[in-house]
């Protein structure tokens, strides 16, 4: 059996009046993350994390930002074309771990939910996705409210 890691990391700007989205589900704030996308950084970083433990490049290699079918899109289907993608390739997920940066709103009470969504959408346990929430203190970008950012690691199998 072949086992494989990858790692993932994004950042998306905050602008106020936008939905924001993280880890599949709409979270409630003033501000939402900006990007071709629903701008979802969780689910991205999850997508570069798998795409590069089977080493099949990164998301805007898939999902390029300069194509129009991608504007505004779910990123939960692009997290579910990663899966098939993976699967096909004859890998399985094994677990993930992500760590999200963000000063508000407070990530802890949503990760429930956020399991259980990227869980339907992957096809595994709930209990093999790890999601974190820290704060940066107020440093930086994310510590002046500008910016989320997160980080994944992964390991899938294959034969």
């Amino acid at each position: 059996m072949k086992i494989r890691t990858g790692f993932g990391y994004d950042v998306h700007q905050l602008k106020e009046g936008l939905p924001f989205w993280l880890g599949g589900i709409q979270v409630p704030h003033t501000h939402g993350a900006l990007g071709h996308s629903d701008a979802d950084v969780l689910i991205h970083v999850i997508c570069d994390a798998l795409l590069g433990a089977a080493n099949l490049r990164d998301i805007g290699f898939h999902f390029p930002d300069t194509d129009p079918q991608y504007k505004g899109i779910d990123s939960k289907r692009l997290l579910a074309e990663v899966v098939r993608l993976l699967t096909e390739r004859g890998y399985s997920i094994s677990n993930i771990d992500s760590t999200i940066c963000l000063e508000a709103p407070k990530v802890n009470p949503h990760i429930p939910q956020m399991q259980r969504v990227l869980a339907e959408v992957m096809g595994i346990a709930e209990n093999d996705i790890s999601i974190k929430a820290t704060t940066t203190e107020k440093l930086g970008f994310v510590g002046r409210r500008e910016g989320v950012a997160a980080y994944a690691s992964v390991l899938i199998m294959g034969s």
